[in-house]
């Protein structure tokens, strides 16, 4: 009989007895494990299979990557899901006899496909004992779902929370969130005091640096309804070229560091006029709602349930962020060293 992860047998007696410490020893032990997914580059992916299902029609066709080495292997679902009426993009790993199933939400754009090797990663590393789901934003499909309506932050908040509702989860979640979904990931931890046992924020965004002249920037397109047309009609205009062409532009531009996966995600998502116009849309009442206050208090009220990672040159969540809530409470804080970008598994 395989002998079982000294973690998951903790994890499994602390939810078994919901003591109010359950948090603090979940996070030491997993939030370096998550690091090291995001502190190195991930192996590109050989022979890797996994189906894509369209649930519209009830269709699916098998998708080619390349395969990690790992002792522990499992076909990855990417799917079409109905989530409130709105078609999502859903990316899954379901492990046989899960001890805790993770939740991941990534940030803004939330083409989820841009995540695949770390949700593959993030399934190896804890040996096939959780279920790993990563949900992606409503508006931000490779089709025009939903005839170009845009989601707000909040809507995209009530998305996820809606998506948890409907997959009769029964074992604890752990949420894990990257910049924008770090907060969204909060949110639902408010909502889900019982259910959610531990939440992670990669690189988060939680609240406006104006500091940043490339944020500022962003925020004065965001803000122009004019401007977000402007833009959003103008990277869908790369979609008429021959998709090599594409893939060099995107290459050149922002994804140097990006694995083909990725480069693809980007080719066939972000050069959609509806994506582009959710992602600054979304980006807009992010901008709204983030120039708020941070809720220091939920945060010291759930402090043995929260962990955040930062890095040294990240304008959406900087030092100063990390040394505000090093002083408002004491959540399970790391570090990594100068030179980590914003941008997490798209190596």
């Amino acid at each position: 009989m395989k002998k079982r992860c000294p973690f998951v047998q903790d994890t499994e007696k602390k939810w078994k007895r919901r003591r109010c410490t359950k948090g603090v020893k979940l996070g030491s032990q997993m939030l370096p494990r998550v690091v090291s997914l995001t502190s190195r580059p991930l192996p590109f992916i050989r022979s890797f299979h996994y189906r894509k299902t369209d649930t519209s029609n009830r269709t699916s066709r098998k998708m080619g990557f390349d395969d990690l080495h790992s002792d522990v292997k499992k076909c990855v679902n990417l799917r079409l899901c109905n989530v409130s009426g709105c078609m999502t993009e859903i990316l899954e790993v379901h492990a046989d006899h899960p001890s805790f199933h993770v939740v991941y939400v990534p940030g803004n754009p939330g083409i989820i496909t841009f995540y695949k090797e770390f949700v593959e990663s993030l399934f190896e590393l804890f040996g096939g004992t959780a279920s790993v789901s990563a949900v992606g934003y409503a508006g931000q499909t490779e089709k025009n779902w939903e005839d170009g309506k845009l989601f707000s932050l909040q809507e995209q908040i009530d998305h996820k929370m809606e998506f948890i509702k409907g997959q009769n989860i029964k074992v604890p979640l752990v949420l894990v969130g990257h910049s924008i979904g770090s907060y969204i990931s909060l949110e639902m931890l408010r909502r889900l005091p019982k259910k959610a046992v531990y939440c992670i924020g990669l690189y988060p965004f939680l609240a406006l640096n104006l500091q940043s002249k490339k944020q500022s920037t962003i925020v004065r397109i965001a803000m122009s309804r004019v401007l977000s047309a402007t833009l959003s009609f103008l990277v869908a205009s790369l979609g008429l070229l021959p998709r090599q062409v594409l893939r060099l532009i995107f290459k050149l531009s922002v994804g140097k560091s990006w694995s083909n996966t990725a480069l693809e995600a980007g080719c066939s998502h972000l050069s959609q006029y509806h994506t582009m116009r959710n992602v600054l849309f979304m980006a807009r009442t992010e901008f709204r709602k983030l120039s708020e206050t941070p809720d220091w208090e939920f945060m010291r009220e759930n402090q043995d349930k929260i962990a955040f990672m930062y890095g040294i040159d990240d304008h959406w969540g900087p030092l100063k962020m990390f040394e505000e809530i090093s002083k408002q409470h004491r959540a399970l804080l790391y570090q990594l060293k100068g030179g980590d970008t914003h941008i997490v598994s798209l190596y």
